[in-house]
């Protein structure tokens, strides 16, 4: 039962990101979090976007709902996200799945 809620919780989220506006962008990104008292970074990319979160390639794989810090490195403009898909490592990294928590207006610098 407990995992079922936790599909169904899954599967509105998706449909709610998936439901926005969504842009085939490649914007480069940064995703930063801590780690045994440091803090890490790795650079990416996106691969689509939207108001409310992105599908981006980093070359860390992490857990689905891990907190992170996702950095526009076009505006500088960082969120809080929370990781809510992890898809295959490619060569470049990790496809994931990213929910920004209260993204700026701006984040994206596009309006959608």
């Amino acid at each position: 039962m407990v995992a079922l809620l936790r599909d169904m919780s899954y599967e509105m989220r998706m449909r709610q990101l998936r439901s926005s506006a969504r842009l085939n962008s490649r914007v480069a990104v940064a995703i930063e979090w801590e780690e045994a008292g440091r803090s890490l970074r790795a650079e990416g990319y996106t691969i689509d976007i939207a108001p409310k979160g992105c599908m981006a390639v980093v070359p860390e794989g992490f857990a689905v709902g891990q907190r992170l810090r996702l950095v526009n490195l076009t505006n500088q403009i960082s969120c809080e996200a929370v990781l809510i898909w992890r898809g295959h490592e490619g060569r470049a990294g990790w496809e994931l799945g990213l929910e920004l928590q209260e993204p700026s207006a701006d984040f994206w610098g596009l309006d959608f």
